[in-house]
Parts: structure tokens; sequence; C-alpha cells
């Protein structure tokens, strides 16, 4: 490529990452991350049901059937739908634009990172639309769907390898970011403050029990490729409803939905205070 069409290059991403930092891409991203902040705290509260003897869909879209209920669920399922892409499309000009400024070994783990993150947010966002057209979405049955669908062949399991590989990834990442309090740059609005001792305390809890919570997932989609079961594939629900039939089971599950609902609070913290 020559000189002059390397300057175009970069001068066609100045100009786009001068667009991706247009407050209303910023207010648009803070509203998704608000809406998944309210995902957790509910999908939280259908645990703690569960743990005491309740029924319910301990995962995204028992959250959401909640959310879309009464006159006014579908406009409240676009508006959730347009904050996700939003929040997307702020993640994906993450790791592609803001992160080219970056040292080669963190670019790389920056667009990893953001670019999953990108991806979760966009299939959140597809999930709002299609509870907003009135579509029925059950998670479980979809994971249990997606992983018999790829079973039986060496790319297919691969393919789910990766994607569970990828989820339980994900998992540690949140307790290590919790564990350690990376999440603390995130919200210096509230730094050497009383509320800020409380929320660190809100956020090492939240990251904690979230990245466990993944971590389930992730070993899910591994134990059904090895036992050759897709059935045993069910997404978080059956993953948080498989240990009330273990010893301390009903504990975790308490202590892991607590944990959600923690972690939803810190999320609107950031959502409205925080460093996005």
């Amino acid at each position: 490529m020559s000189t002059d069409e390397n300057l175009s290059a970069r001068g066609a991403a100045d100009t786009a990452e001068e667009v991706s930092d247009h407050k209303a891409l910023d207010v648009v991203a803070r509203f998704g991350f608000a809406v998944l902040a309210v995902v957790h705290i509910l999908i939280g509260i259908i645990a703690l049901q569960i743990a005491f003897g309740g029924s319910g869909e301990a995962e995204t879209t028992g959250a959401l059937e909640q959310l879309a209920g009464g006159t006014s669920g579908p406009w409240t399922m676009w508006a959730c739908s347009i904050g996700c892409l939003g929040l997307a499309a702020w993640q994906l000009s993450e790791g592609t634009l803001r992160a080219r400024h970056l040292p080669t070994g963190e670019r790389v783990s920056k667009t990893i990172s953001s670019g999953s993150l990108s991806i979760i947010y966009g299939t959140m966002a597809v999930t709002f639309a299609r509870f907003a057209f009135g579509g029925e979405v059950d998670s479980s049955e979809s994971t249990r769907d997606f992983t018999a669908s790829m079973m039986g062949s060496p790319p297919g399991n691969f393919v789910i390898l990766a994607v569970g590989g990828t989820v339980f990834g994900i998992g540690v990442h949140f307790v290590f970011k919790g564990l350690l309090r990376k999440f603390r740059p995130e919200l210096r609005h509230f730094e050497d403050t009383h509320r800020g001792a409380l929320i660190e305390v809100l956020g090492v809890i939240g990251h904690v029990a979230k990245g466990i919570a993944l971590i389930l997932v992730g070993i899910l989609f591994v134990t059904a490729v090895i036992t050759h079961d897709p059935s045993r594939s069910t997404g978080l629900d059956g993953s948080l409803k498989a240990l009330t039939d273990h010893p301390f089971g009903d504990a975790l599950l308490v202590s892991i939905a607590v944990g959600l609902i923690c972690y939803g609070i810190f999320a609107l913290l950031r959502a409205k205070f925080g460093r996005m």
C-alpha cells in the first residue's frame, strides 16, 4: 500500500473514531448497559425463587418475558434492542478504532475481548427484537438445538468446544476482574468515598458470581461433547437448576443469585456514572 493510501486509510479511521466518540452513541450505549443490568437483577431474582422452591427460567429469556409483559412491552423491547445495538457498536469501536492506538499485545487482547462482547450484545439486540415482534425464545432450548446440530462431526465438536472454552474463559476473566478489583477505573466517580467502598463490595461479589455462572455454562458445553449428549448443554438456566441436585447446591445457587443482583446494581451505577 502506498504512502498516500496509508494516509487515506488512517484519515478514514480517525474520522470513524470521531463519529464513534459522539455523545449520542455514548448515551445509547449507556442505556444498553443499564438494560443488561436490569436483566441481571431479574435473573438473580428468578434464581432466588428457584432456590427456595419456586419456578421460572433463570436466564435472559426468562427475564425478558417479565419485561415484555403489559401493553408497553413491545415498545420496551424495541428500546432495549436499540440500546443493546448501540452498546455492541460501541464495543466494536473499542476493539477496532480505539484499540489501534495500543501496543500490539494490548491491542490483540482488547480486540478479542471487545469483539466478543460486541457479538454478545448484538445477539441480545436480536433477542429483544424477536420479543418485540411477539416471538417466543427459549435460551435453554436454543442452546441444546445448537449443540445437537453441531455435534456428530469433528468440525462441529470443535465449534462447541470453542464456544464452551470462550464462555469459560470469559467467566474466569470476570472472576479475576472481581477478585483483583480491576473494575475500579470504571467508577472513579466514587473513588475514595464511603459509597465507593460499598460499590467496590458490590463489584467484587457481582463480578465473581457472574464469572462462576459463566464458568458453569462453559463446562456444560464441554461436558456435552465429552458425553456425546447435547441435552447436557442447557445454558445458564440449566446450569443453575442443576446445582439443586448437589450437596450445598442450594446455598451456592443463592450465593450466585445474590451475586447477579449485586452485579446488576453495580452495572446500573456504572451505566450512569462510570467510564464506558
